[in-house]
């Protein structure tokens, strides 16, 4: 059974920093795609980065690009976010997802985690 475990969310001040991880385990995940997407109160849920786990070819959404990076770890099956210079409006749940094949920017990912909340205070 698939399972994606998110770590490392929080509270920080605007410019500050965080790194989220997101575990996964129950299969190979070498022909997938790994997404990170967050979801802000009342709004709808919206990619934020990707990788290719076979390539590790990155994509980024405009608003993140410059700041986020993602980057994996294949030994530990882990997946990371690292967020930079992060702004108020960066608040939302961040969850990471899977599914086979290329990153794609649209909510169709087979498997998701549970989700970490970032909250960015001014």
């Amino acid at each position: 059974q698939v399972q994606l475990v998110e770590s490392g969310g929080g509270l920080v001040q605007a410019g500050g920093s965080l790194r989220l991880s997101c575990a996964a385990s129950g299969r190979s995940f070498s022909w997938d795609a790994m997404g990170w997407f967050r979801q802000a109160p009342g709004k709808e849920r919206e990619f934020v980065a990707g990788i290719n786990w076979a390539g590790g070819s990155t994509f980024y959404a405009d608003s993140v690009k410059g700041r986020f990076t993602i980057s994996r770890d294949s030994a530990k099956s882990t997946v990371y976010l690292q967020m930079n210079s992060l702004k108020v409006e960066d608040t939302a749940v961040y969850y990471c997802a899977t599914r086979r094949g290329t990153v794609v920017t649209h909510t169709r990912y087979d498997y998701w985690g549970q989700g970490t909340q970032v909250t960015v205070s001014s």
